[in-house]
């Protein structure tokens, strides 16, 4: 029963959840502020991926960790899920495998924030179409 959301107080999860959501706010938040030290880019990179993760496991104080996943991988949500998992990884990759290649760690946070924007907005009933909706409108 660990990994099911009942076997906690309705309160308790709305406070863990809560905690999560605050760390992964302040991780993306502090890692933004610590881009412009020397080595910067590379703290970045881990603090607002460390962020990004923080959020998302947020979720599973809500849901349980098991009907978390369950929606993530939901067909509707597949193709989000995979792309904000792989740039995550890769943003970290960038730093730590790839010779600490600055400019392509900050394109995948980058990519990162869009991939999971859109993994979010998946969780809201027709939020996807109104935002492909609304670019269609503003560029054709």
């Amino acid at each position: 029963k660990v990994l099911d959301a009942s076997t906690l107080s309705f309160g308790t999860r709305v406070k863990w959840f809560a905690i999560c959501f605050v760390a992964g706010i302040a991780c993306s938040i502090l890692g933004t502020t610590l881009l412009w030290l020397p080595k910067g880019v590379k703290l970045f990179a881990v603090f607002y991926t460390l962020g990004n993760i923080a959020a998302l496991a947020s979720t599973c104080f809500l849901m349980g960790p098991l009907r978390q996943l369950k929606a993530m991988f939901d067909p509707e949500r597949l193709i989000a899920t995979v792309v904000m998992l792989l740039f995550l990884v890769l943003t970290l990759c960038a730093v730590f495998w790839w010779n600490n290649k600055k400019g392509l760690a900050l394109l995948f946070c980058i990519l990162q924030f869009l991939a999971m924007t859109w993994y979010s907005l998946s969780y809201i009933p027709f939020a996807r179409d109104a935002v492909i909706k609304c670019f269609s409108s503003c560029l054709g």
